[in-house]
Formats: C-alpha cells, sequence, structure tokens
C-alpha cells in the first residue's frame, strides 16, 4: 500500500508499506516494514526502512505543514533514510529529497508536479494505512508493552 506517492511513472518517490516488520512481537507489532523508491529516467533506488506509529504520527504533523505551504524532514532521526520536502511555485511543486545518511551517504533531489488536494491524497493514504494495519499494542511504561 503506497502511503506516499509523488510524481508518475518515469518520475517519481514512493513509499510503499510492505506489512507488518514484527508481527506478533510485542515490542514491533506495529511496526511497519516499507521502503521509499526513487524512479527517474536518470537515476533509481529503493531503501528499506521500518515505520514506527511515530513516524506516522510525524507525517500526519508534515502533512500540515505542507499544506500550509511550507517545508518538512521526516523520518530525520537517523536510523533511516530522511525525506525532505517543500512546497515551491505556490503549491504546483513539491522538492522531494532523499538523503541515505545513515548507509551510503547519498542523496536524490526531485521537482516534482502536483495538483491541487494532493495533500489531501496523501491524508487519505495514511488513514488508509492506518486501516489496513491498526496499532494493537500499547506501551504502558517505558519499554513494556502489553496487547490492546
Amino acid at each position: 500500500m503506497e502511503l506516499v506517492r509523488l510524481g508518475d511513472e518515469l518520475n517519481g518517490v514512493v513509499v510503499r508499506v510492505l506489512g507488518r516488520f514484527g508481527a506478533g512481537s510485542l515490542q514491533f507489532h506495529d511496526h511497519l516494514a516499507a521502503e521509499v523508491v526513487v524512479a527517474t529516467e536518470f537515476v533509481s533506488g529503493k531503501l528499506d526502512l521500518v515505520l514506527t506509529p511515530a513516524d506516522l504520527q510525524d507525517w500526519e504533523h508534515a502533512l500540515d505543514a505542507l499544506a500550509a505551504g511550507g517545508g518538512v524532514r521526516w523520518l530525520d532521526g537517523g536510523r533511516s533514510p530522511e525525506v525532505q520536502l517543500s512546497v515551491l511555485e505556490r503549491g504546483r511543486l513539491v522538492r522531494v529529497t532523499v538523503l541515505d545518511e545513515p548507509v551510503s551517504g547519498v542523496s536524490v533531489t526531485l521537482d516534482l508536479p502536483v495538483n491541487s488536494g494532493w495533500v489531501d491524497d496523501h491524508r487519505a493514504r495514511l488513514r488508509s494505512v492506518r486501516e489496513a494495519w491498526p496499532s494493537e499494542v500499547v506501551e504502558s511504561s517505558p519499554g513494556v508493552y502489553r496487547w490492546r
């Protein structure tokens, strides 16, 4: 399921959720295995990542900032590829940088056209991911987990 889709089939960035990362393990059950895919006519690549419930919350906040015309850094905790987004040309373009600082140090920046309503589309994608893989674990105190 695609959480993020910016661009088209020739040039774009996609964050695809593949399923639960640690299904059945209390500590990791709500973590999601995912991948970020960058595809252009010039360069392409794919990086694996794990999304935590906090990452999904951060994405929700990032969408709010993007709707207001701001820029964001998402997944910037140093454990996975970072995604930077900024709105350009009065909302008609989004500059996306995927930075693989933790492993290769490589970054790719794309300016991608977006349609009006693209933020709402991404909010709907986030809702769909949360519905497909609802939170089933509660951290009752630091490092202590239980099933809901």
